[in-house]
């Protein structure tokens, strides 16, 4: 299955909130008016879209019905997507220009963080890359372990240190193993929690310091790893991450399993971040890079 099928597939939940609600509600007007922009800042909100991103796109569909003096009630749905994928931008594939390049993986537990770098360290490996893990997750032993079924599961070598040990000690062990192996792309786990941003941020600095001195030329990703199904609770975890580590990207897992999807648009017109992986399923083969305009189609 394509990647149109299997966003398709993923988004049914999101789909049948969104576009159910959608085609009952604009079946009962028979013209544009203020009422049926009312009901459908409601259906946004209700697929997760949130309050600001709901009221940015029901006044960027007033201006453009008034502008193109549009009539009928079954065009708001074309027009709605439109602007969903306008919100969007172009499609972003993840910056691996240089060898090695990095690739930093944030996000709390429990969101999918260490199955996504499973996921991305197989399919960059299926292109044909060498990859590095690094268990820069030294927090708890279990994600050291974890990581190591996927490295594993991928067929690609990981650089280890015991539970407890310095994380940046490990992303500069890693480093120095890809230079040394002549790897394509070097990927860290980090750990996983927000309930002491001080030391969150200060670890992630102390990674990025060594990355800084170590691959100063490098290309380098901050990828933020989100649970599609916490909907409102993702973009509240992304604006406190944002705060925390400059993120290049957003990786948003399980979209198959909810009826929030809608959250994808919320984070990119609040936060301006990029999604560019999404996870469709439980497979290895299950994260993809994120196309806009077929998401605006699979959720419509």
């Amino acid at each position: 299955m394509g990647f149109f099928g299997k966003i398709t597939a993923g988004l049914k939940k999101t789909r049948d909130t969104l576009s159910g609600a959608l085609d009952g509600m604009l079946s009962a007007f028979t013209k544009i008016d203020e009422e049926l922009f009312e009901e459908l800042e409601e259906i946004l909100i209700m697929a997760d879209m949130g309050m600001p991103t709901a009221t940015f796109i029901c006044d960027q569909l007033r201006a453009k019905v008034k502008a193109e003096k549009i009539t009928d009630p079954a065009a708001i749905k074309e027009a709605l997507r439109d602007s969903i994928v306008e919100i969007l931008g172009d499609d972003q594939a993840l910056n691996l220009s240089t060898k090695p390049s990095i690739i930093v993986m944030i996000g709390v537990n429990g969101a999918g963080k260490t199955t996504t770098i499973g996921k991305l360290a197989h399919n960059l490996k299926e292109q044909g890359n060498g990859v590095l893990l690094g268990a820069a997750d030294t927090f708890r032993a279990a994600a050291i372990e974890q990581l190591g079924v996927w490295a594993d599961r991928a067929g690609v070598e990981m650089i280890r240190q015991n539970e407890g040990s310095d994380p940046a000690a490990v992303v500069f062990d890693t480093i120095s193993a890809a230079k040394a192996r002549g790897s394509d792309i070097i990927l860290c786990d980090t750990a996983g929690r927000l309930h002491n941003k001080k030391h969150l941020m200060d670890e992630l600095n102390k990674i990025s310091r060594v990355i800084d001195r170590e691959l100063p030329d490098a290309a380098r990703e901050t990828l933020l790893v989100l649970d599609a199904t916490t909907g409102q609770n993702a973009l509240n975890q992304a604006k406190e991450f944002a705060n925390a580590a400059g993120i290049t990207g957003i990786v948003l897992t399980k979209l198959d399993g909810t009826a929030k999807g809608g959250v994808v648009v919320a984070i990119k017109q609040e936060l301006g971040i990029p999604v560019k992986l999404v996870g469709v399923g439980e497979g290895i083969d299950d994260l993809m890079p994120f196309d806009p305009q077929e998401f605006a189609a699979g959720i419509l």
